[in-house]
Formats: structure tokens, sequence, C-alpha cells
């Protein structure tokens, strides 16, 4: 059996190329034995080792590696470290076997995308970073486009209504899921882009520090934007539902609903976030930043219940475009304008009802054909990420009573833009007169009281503290 040596003990875990040179520049080999010179790989620093013999250090820490185990490193028994297959050649620091570091959900990974060529997998490699490109783009129009209409429903009181509060709630949830997702990316980018070179798969090194590589800060990133993702689809799940109660029948009644509403979508989340954080920390802290937790049996804490809300939506679905479909055939509608309109309802509530989601949720084709896998991967981030623009479009843009409230208050600020603009002159004059004795000029009090004055004319000023008066 070959021997084992391990470096962790006298010589530490060396990360950089500065601290190996210091530490082996100056070694000398002992006399009459046979070694392998020091070597850096990218990742590790490791020290002379008796010919013969196996080196191995502790696991780098890092996303998908287990810190606990070992990685290993073959000195062949005429002093050179040995490549990865035997024969051939190899470069000078050889090849360092970093495979058992993996955990099984990353090593699962690597299996699945290394399964055919290696040129196909670096040809998904490059489609998974033109595809996160595409989210950032993505979630940055819906970030937009959901504080646009959170300002729109916050400022007109005509459209504070049950409706329009479960819309917010939503579309709260939704914002801080972006913001938190386009914080992680953007700082995963910076991170990335300072980083060195990675001599194995999925191992890097690091120079700056970010919440990607800061032990706590990370972790605790994910937990709240699982937590709001988790609340987003239960507020999906409320619009499902109160939609259907209007359509169908009533579940709670209408001076009590809301409030459990907001328990469902706001205190449900804490639960379910709660128990997956404790077990995910329990059972998964292993991996650097919990990389791969979604890969992991213990998410499904998390995404059984968001399916289970997926299915509850479609269903609700099915029955809404029933019920519309019979309301339809009694008002005599031709059967095109029927299945026009019924389509027409199930596209706009799709995205509502978070039905789109169901594609991100199902296993990513890695071991598929490169086609498969970019067809799979650009869908399901495109309607992930522009998510939340569909939503604002559908339900606050092109919404008849966010149009109408909008247009009343556009036709309101030009009217009073338009009489402010109007010469002081012209209204000065319309409020005096010359007396016939020509003694002097009399004034009838309107150039002091000109809003009065105009309100008893045929030209009334439109009520400033009433957006909704018409002109």
């Amino acid at each position: 059996m070959d021997a084992v040596s391990d470096s962790t003990g006298s010589w530490g875990i060396n990360t950089s190329l500065q601290a190996c040179v210091q530490r082996f520049d100056d070694y000398l080999i002992p006399s009459g034995d046979l070694y392998c010179n020091w070597t850096w790989d990218y990742v590790l620093c490791w020290p002379p080792t008796r010919a013969g013999t196996t080196a191995r250090q502790r696991c780098p820490s890092d996303k998908g590696i287990d810190p606990t185990k070992f990685a290993y490193k073959r000195c062949s028994i005429d002093g050179r470290w040995e490549g990865r297959t035997s024969g051939g050649e190899s470069p000078p620091q050889g090849w360092t076997n970093y495979t058992p570091c993996f955990t099984p959900e990353m090593l699962q990974l690597i299996k699945k995308l290394y399964a055919g060529s290696e040129d196909a997998a670096k040809v998904k490699l490059d489609i998974a970073e033109r595809t996160r490109v595409l989210e950032i783009v993505g979630f940055s129009v819906s970030l937009t486009a959901l504080l646009i209409s959170l300002a729109i429903f916050c400022h007109f009181r005509s459209l504070k209504n049950s409706r329009t509060r479960i819309h917010k709630n939503l579309f709260i949830a939704m914002v801080i899921q972006v913001v938190i997702r386009l914080t992680l990316y953007i700082d995963q980018a910076v991170i990335r882009g300072a980083s060195s070179d990675h001599h194995a798969p999925g191992i890097r090194t690091y120079r700056l520090q970010g919440i990607d590589n800061t032990p706590i800060l990370c972790e605790a990133s994910y937990v709240l934007l699982e937590y709001a993702r988790t609340a987003m689809f239960m507020w999906m799940f409320i619009e499902g539902l109160y939609l259907h109660n209007r359509i169908t029948v009533t579940v709670f009644q209408e001076n009590s609903h809301y409030s459990v509403y907001t328990l469902i979508g706001w205190g449900a989340p804490v639960v379910m976030t709660t128990a997956w954080g404790v077990t995910t920390a329990m059972k998964y802290s292993a991996s650097k930043c919990w990389w791969g937790y979604s890969l992991t049996r213990y998410f499904w804490i998390l995404e059984g219940p968001r399916l289970g809300v997926v299915v509850l939506n479609f269903l609700f679905l099915l029955n809404i475009i029933r019920v519309l479909v019979v309301k339809l055939r009694q008002s005599h509608t031709s059967e095109l304008e029927q299945v026009r309109k019924a389509v027409r309802a199930a596209l706009v509530l799709l995205p509502l009802l978070g039905i789109t989601n169901l594609v991100n949720m199902t296993q990513a084709p890695l071991d598929r054909a490169v086609w498969e896998f970019a067809l799979w991967s650009y869908s399901t981030h495109f309607l992930t990420s522009f998510q939340g623009f569909f939503i604002a479009l559908l339900y606050c843009f092109l919404n008849g009573e966010v149009r109408t409230a909008v247009a009343k208050s556009i036709t309101v600020y030009l009217s009073l833009r338009q009489f402010r603009l109007t010469p002081r002159r012209n209204s000065a004059f319309s409020g005096v007169y010359i007396s016939p004795d020509n003694q002097g000029i009399q004034s009838t009090g309107c150039g002091r009281f000109l809003g009065q004055c105009r309100h008893g004319s045929q030209h009334s000023l439109p009520d400033t503290q009433a957006p909704e008066t018409h002109v």
C-alpha cells in the first residue's frame, strides 16, 4: 500500500503562491532521499514530498467544497509529480485529485455536466454565463416596473381597494427578491472578476472580500432571499384564491379576509423559511455559503409548498376558465370569440398565479444535448427574470382603472399648468371698471379674490383637492 503523508500538520494549509515561495524556497531536500519539489497548483501549495508517496491536504473552503475532506497529490517513484493519467506528458506541477473535496450534490452536478464531451460541457458553461446576463437585465427591468407600479397604487386614492392591496403585497415581495438577487449577482461578478484562475473544476482562489465569500452574511442573504421568494408564492396563491372567490364562491367574509391573507402571505413564509434555514445550517453547513442548497433534499421544505401553490393556482385557473366559458355561452357569444377570450384570460393569469414557475422547478438537463440545455436555460431564466415586468404591465400599466386614474391626474395637472401660465394682467383687467365720470378706477375686488370671481364665471377652476373632478 502506498504511503500517505499529511502535509497539513507541520506545514499548514498554504493557499497563495507568495506564501508557498516564502515557506519552501530555501527548503533543503534531505540528502540520500528522492523528493518531488514543492509546487503550486493554482489552488494549494504542496510541500516537498518523498518519492513513492501520496501527499494530502485539507480541501480549500469554497462553494460546493467540504473543507473537512482531503485533496490528494501523488509523487512518483522517480521523484516527479504524477499527471492525471499514467504515461504521457504532464505539467511540472502534476495533477491534484480534488474529487473527494466536493459535496455529493456538487459531484453529481459535475458528473452530469461532463457526461458528454468536455467541449459540450464548456459550451453549457458559456450558456450559463450568458443567461446570468439575461437575468440581470430582466430583473432590472422588472424592478423598475414594480417600483413604478407601487408608486401608482400608493398615490391614487381611487385605486385603494382589496384587489390592489393584494397586488401591492405581491409587488413588495417581488421587489425584495429582485433587489437581493441583483445585489448577489453584482457581488459575485465583482468577486469573480478579481479571483484567480481555477485549476480544478469549481475551485477558485479569491482576492476580494464580499457577500459571496463572507460567512454568515452570505447565508443570511440566501435565507432572506428564500423568505421573499416564498412570500411571493404565498401572495400568488392569495391572488388566485381572491380571484376564484370573486368568480365562484366566497370563503372568507369581506370584513375579515384581508387579515387572513396577511397571515398567509407574510406569516406562513416565516415558519417555512425558519424550518428550512435551521435544517440546512445543521445538515449542510460544510459547503461555503450553502452553495448548492437547492440541490439538497432539505430544499423541499420550501419547494414542496411552492409547488403545491402552483398546483392549486392551476386548479383555480381551470375553474375560472370554466366559469368564464359558461358565462360566454349564456351571452350567446360565437364559438371563436369564446375560445379567444378564454385563451386570453388564461395567458393573462399565468404569470400572476405563478404557473410559469413550473419551468424553473424542473431539473436542469445538464446531461442532455447542448440545444436542449440552451432551450431550457434561456426560457427558464427569461420567464423568471421578466416575471415582475409582465405582472406590472398586465395588472398596472394596462389596467383600465389605473389608466383612467392616471389620465384624470394628467388632465388636471395640464389644466392647472395652463391656468398658472395665463398672464396676471389679463386677469386684473377683468376685475376693474372705469366710472362714468372718469374720476378714478373702481375695483370690484376681483384682483384680490381672483379665484372667487372665476368660480362665478362659466369657466370654473378645477378643484385641486379632488383629482377625480371632470374638466
